[in-house]
């Protein structure tokens, strides 16, 4: 295939799902500049191999390759992770950090009118288990078929649908109301 019609190809077929690779790729490094670069490499890895791809969902098989990279990036981050020292004051992070550098990125006005809700609900997702994040994630936030998932993340049917399952239990376990706190006795009852 020449390279001109090789480029005009991949982005009818690869190009329109950027928005679907920055999503899951967010999910799940977490972080928004980890995410810009496992995508970064998954579309260069996607553009090395398109000759290869002879298939018809672009998306599922662009959000394999995410996925995969996120999975070579995660090792390698860890190697390094294990090698380097611990500086308490350079890693020194607030909780919410990932969730509030993205929502620091978005307008201001739209922040004031997103509900309570959607943040706890954000949390909770980060909160998961990888296994169960990325299938709710892939489900639930981009739609994609138990049939895709498996395809994307190379396990059976059933066990697509047993993490999703277990994943909700856990997400509606997270986000259970907890016990209310006691109450102060009042005076008269002291």
């Amino acid at each position: 295939m020449s390279d001109s019609i090789k480029k005009k190809r991949f982005q009818t077929v690869v190009l329109p799902h950027l928005n679907s690779a920055f999503n899951l790729a967010c999910w799940l490094t977490r972080n928004r500049q980890d995410a810009e670069d496992v995508v970064q490499e998954a579309y260069l890895r996607a553009f090395r191999f398109f000759d290869g791809f002879h298939g018809e969902d672009g998306r599922a098989w662009l959000l394999t390759i995410v996925r995969n990279t996120f999975y070579n990036w995660y090792q390698g981050s860890q190697k390094q992770r294990q090698e380097t020292s611990f500086d308490e004051e350079l890693h020194q992070a607030a909780p919410g950090d990932v969730i509030g550098q993205m929502a620091a990125d978005n307008d201001p006005e739209a922040l004031l009118m997103r509900k309570d809700s959607e943040l706890q609900l954000q949390q909770a997702l980060q909160a998961l288990p990888l296994e169960f994040r990325e299938v709710m994630v892939m489900r639930e936030l981009e739609e994609l078929s138990y049939k895709q998932i498996a395809a994307i993340v190379g396990i059976p049917i059933g066990t697509v649908m047993s993490r999703l399952g277990r994943g909700r239990k856990l997400l509606a376990t997270i986000l259970a109301p907890t016990s209310a706190a006691p109450v102060a006795p009042s005076r008269q009852e002291r």
